[in-house]
């Protein structure tokens, strides 16, 4: 028996193999859930996750635009109808326009201030409302976030703030989803390369940053994101919600540069 035998759920945001999101997923199949995957409208995006999806037998596969509330509704009824009762969703979706990350964000544009608060934060908020319909018997959910929303992360700009908001509405819906046993948590990983992470002007140098500052002195690994977010999901954090998990190999807990001083000194790069 698994920790995931007879657990059901959604994960949204899968976008390819190097996605965070496929990296827990593929945790919780070993443990023995059962899974179904949304993914971007769109042909493209449809062939990269059933690329993973089918394989692994996956009963629903669907489209899902978060700026719809109806489709939002829909991918939770077809899931209802697919599984029944769930209990876990993984919501693992961010977005703002390249031209609003790139650009330093006191010049970021409205428009794309509201299309980044939109996609990448009030999206958990919809997504915990009918996940929230469809846990009568309780469930996890658990969203990715990052270091940028706590502190500045040069380069992060826009999408920092927008994880920022992210944080507070872990707080908030955990709250307000509390008495019905729903627990709601944050994973903040470190750097990992992925399709997002390719949109973060300084993404390249940050691995070798927290390998220099960091604790243990190294970066994360994706097979420690993924037992990460599956111990969120999993009923072994049944008495954890509203928090946010640092997964970075301690990075967040360092005021100073630490052991980064001395390999400076010493003429190493960082």
């Amino acid at each position: 028996m698994g920790l995931f035998s007879g657990k059901k759920g959604l994960v949204l945001g899968v976008a390819n193999d190097f996605s965070i999101a496929w990296a827990i997923s593929q945790k919780m199949l070993a443990e023995g859930a059962e899974i179904g995957f949304t993914h971007l409208p769109g042909d493209k995006m449809e062939r990269r996750v059933r690329k993973l999806a089918d394989p692994i037998g996956a009963k629903l596969i669907t489209p899902c635009d978060v700026q719809k509330d109806e489709d939002v509704a829909r991918v939770f009824e077809e899931a209802r109808q697919t599984y029944g009762a769930l209990d876990f969703v993984l919501h693992s979706i961010a977005f703002a326009p390249i031209d609003d990350i790139k650009c330093n964000y006191v010049n970021a544009s409205r428009e794309g201030f509201k299309t980044a608060m939109e996609i990448s934060v009030y999206s958990l908020a919809i997504v915990a409302r009918h996940a929230a319909e469809s846990m009568p018997n309780g469930g996890s959910i658990a969203t990715m976030t990052y270091y940028g929303g706590e502190r500045v992360v040069s380069g992060y700009n826009l999408m920092g703030v927008c994880k920022a908001a992210l944080d507070a509405s872990v707080r908030y819906l955990a709250y307000d989803l509390g008495p019905k046993n729903i627990r709601v948590n944050g994973l903040s990983a470190g750097p990992v390369k992925t399709l997002a992470a390719s949109a973060v002007g300084d993404a390249d140098k940050l691995a070798g940053l927290y390998e220099a500052v960091s604790p243990l002195g190294r970066n994360i690994t994706r097979e420690e994101v993924g037992n990460s977010g599956m111990f969120l999901l999993s009923d072994l954090s049944s008495g954890i919600t509203g928090e946010i998990l640092h997964v970075d190999c301690g990075y967040n807990v360092m005021g100073s540069p630490g052991r980064a001083i001395e390999a400076a000194k010493a003429g190493a790069s960082i």
